[in-house]
């Protein structure tokens, strides 16, 4: 018959150790566990709108705009457009291409124009993107 030594009992300090590694083993995991729970399994939902007043400088015109990525995955390549419209006919266009939006992101850029957006109708929108 084999004899077994008797476990020497733990110390405090490797008690108090142990707890530790316990502990941040559980937040990891809890936080881990939270990120899955919570993840959006939504594809990009991009907004553009204007930023704030037209400029004029020299002869011409700057409209600020701000595009933000509400939605749960990233998106690439977003196209941006504008389009001036004077008495119903497209007079000038811009085009604006942002290389990488995340969730929640936000890029700002501006769009110029050499004739006042302020006298016809201006339409800033999302034309495209894609998926990574």
């Amino acid at each position: 018959m084999m004899e077994t030594e008797p476990q020497p009992e733990r110390s405090l300090a490797e008690w108090i150790t142990f707890g530790i590694a316990l502990s941040i083993l559980a937040v990891v995991i809890s936080l881990v566990g939270y990120m899955w729970l919570n993840e959006k399994n939504q594809p990009p939902i991009l907004s553009v709108n204007q930023k704030s007043a037209i400029k004029e400088i020299e002869g011409k015109f700057y409209v600020p705009f701000e595009i933000v990525n509400t939605g749960g995955e990233t998106a690439e390549s977003v196209q941006i457009i504008a389009e001036l419209k004077i008495a119903d006919q497209v007079v000038e266009t811009g085009e604006q291409q942002i290389d990488f939006l995340s969730d929640g992101e936000k890029e700002e850029g501006a769009f110029i124009f050499s004739k006042n957006p302020s006298q016809g109708q201006l339409n800033v929108r999302v034309a495209s993107y894609k998926l990574p």
